[in-house]
């Protein structure tokens, strides 16, 4: 997995973020072994306290789960990871929308500029 943080905004969300999209998307299946704590701060440059306690809160949510000496494993139901993957577009769409809106732009040309960005 490669992971994209943005350094202005804390890590932890982050890393639950990008962890509950690749739940939702399939990249990451049901009963799939996550990589160490270690290996996870490695590669996305982290301090592996940080990625314990997102590891952590989402075992917490019940998206994944640990077994003692063996590690982290994808939970068998993802409906978590998709339902914060839903939240997490909602309120991304919003902020986009409330960003347009400042900056002078009403719904009409909101709407032109996300046609004229799918073509």
């Amino acid at each position: 997995m490669k992971w994209e943080l943005d350094k202005s905004r804390a890590i932890c969300p982050q890393i639950c973020e990008q962890l509950c999209v690749g739940i939702a998307s399939g990249e990451l299946e049901s009963g799939a072994k996550l990589f160490s704590v270690r290996e996870v701060a490695v590669s996305a440059g982290v301090n592996p306290n940080t990625v314990q306690k997102s590891f952590e809160q989402l075992e917490q949510k019940g998206i994944i789960y640990s077994i003692r000496g063996s590690g982290w494993y994808v939970g068998d139901d993802t409906s978590a990871a998709k339902e914060m993957v839903t939240k997490l577009i909602s309120e991304k769409t919003l902020e986009y929308f409330t960003q347009m809106k400042a900056l002078g732009l009403d719904e009409t040309e909101i709407k032109q500029y996300v046609k004229e960005w799918q073509e």
